[in-house]
């Protein structure tokens, strides 16, 4: 890596036109250079693409037809050239030292392929504003072996929640990852790039709010009505995909689709949105990988019922 690698800011938008203004100027206004931000718009109906042309040539504009967030960032990586990216969503900001930091954490950790880190939230729900004070466990984790074994839980200092605007990539590892699977109307992105990257590689997590979340009643994930039915659909899709194009890591594919599984029944659901995907997943499965799954599933609708009493 050079001494001053460029860095790639990816921000991808729909119809966030009054917040994207604040996610851009964000980006630009980075204590590093050099960085490039390219932000794609994903078929936007408001004034969001107005907004990127006002920027001129201080950002790189990607305008496409709605394909969903993985496409967005599929196009913008075609576009980006930077030895490091940034993903960020564009109702989402950086804190100005964000990259440096970033940049400084890949330097001294030549061996790892992404970084994570965990987010302040602010807006809409006060009651979120403010991240709970953690012991610093910041360094390099090494999962693949937890994820091949189809292991995740204890194996990091918090959960994997953490949202796009928290990660960052080398080059050199999604080069060999991409493109993420393309699925319209299902944020899909957040879990399989996660996970994906989780089994493959060693990385860095900064136990530092260097990115900052706003909740807002528009988004996807927090203040949704079908919420479990939304990460049921995102499970179901993620261990699809995961088990398609990295066969290695099966084992935890496998724990995925009973849990998306188990969160139908939970919602007393015996028929999936997403049955045709299960139906292919099981399909090149013996018998024995079959009834493992299906009682995993009952394991985990067990378990939440004993915790929800």
């Amino acid at each position: 890596m050079k001494s001053q690698p460029l860095v790639s800011i990816l921000i991808n938008n729909y119809n966030y036109g009054r917040f994207l203004k604040t996610a851009i100027e964000s980006a630009l206004n980075q204590t590093y250079q050099p960085i490039e931000v390219i932000v794609v718009d994903d078929g936007s109906t408001d004034q969001s693409r107005e907004i990127i042309s006002s920027y001129g040539d201080r950002i790189v504009p990607i305008l496409k037809e709605n394909g969903g967030q993985a496409s967005a960032f599929n196009s913008g990586f075609l576009r980006s050239h930077g030895e490091i990216i940034c993903l960020l969503d564009s109702d989402d900001l950086f804190k100005p030292e964000k990259v440096a930091t970033v940049v400084k954490d890949f330097q001294k950790n030549p061996a790892v392929g992404w970084h994570f880190h965990t987010l302040e939230f602010f807006g809409d729900n006060p009651n979120n504003n403010v991240w709970e004070e953690q012991p610093d466990l910041s360094g390099v984790y090494d999962l693949a072996p937890f994820i091949i074994q189809g292991k995740l839980k204890g194996s990091l200092p918090f959960e994997v929640d953490t949202a796009t605007s928290g990660t960052c990539f080398r080059r050199l590892f999604l080069e060999k990852n991409l493109p993420m699977p393309e699925v319209c109307g299902v944020t899909l992105s957040d879990d399989y790039i996660k996970y994906v990257s989780l089994g493959l590689s060693p990385g860095y997590i900064r136990m530092e709010t260097m990115a900052m979340q706003r909740l807002h009643g528009e988004n996807v994930s927090t203040f949704r009505s079908d919420k479990k039915k939304l990460k049921a659909q995102i499970t179901i899709l993620t261990a699809y995909w995961i088990k398609n194009k990295f066969p290695e890591l099966s084992k935890f594919s496998n724990n995925l689709l009973s849990l998306g599984i188990s969160i139908y029944w939970w919602l007393d659901k015996e028929e999936f949105d997403n049955q045709e995907v299960v139906e292919k997943y099981l399909s090149n499965l013996g018998i024995l990988e079959k009834v493992w799954i299906y009682a995993k599933a009952c394991c985990y609708r067990y378990l939440y019922y004993r915790f929800k009493r």
